[in-house]
């Protein structure tokens, strides 16, 4: 599954509109974003992420 760093991450919403299965998710009050377990890890996040702050955990 992919990760999304929070200290690399610029919330600009690219993997966000990127993810084909809704698995980008904001954490409220937070100033970063999340893949939860809907995640089919296709890697569109990661290609779509302009800083580097999506990685695969593998």
């Amino acid at each position: 599954m992919h990760k999304i760093d929070p200290e690399e991450c610029q919330f600009c919403g690219a993997c966000q509109s990127a993810c084909p299965n809704d698995a980008i998710v904001h954490p409220a009050g937070e100033n970063y974003y999340e893949i939860n377990e809907n995640c089919i890890d296709c890697g569109a996040c990661e290609d779509e992420c302009g800083f580097n702050a999506i990685s695969s955990d593998e």
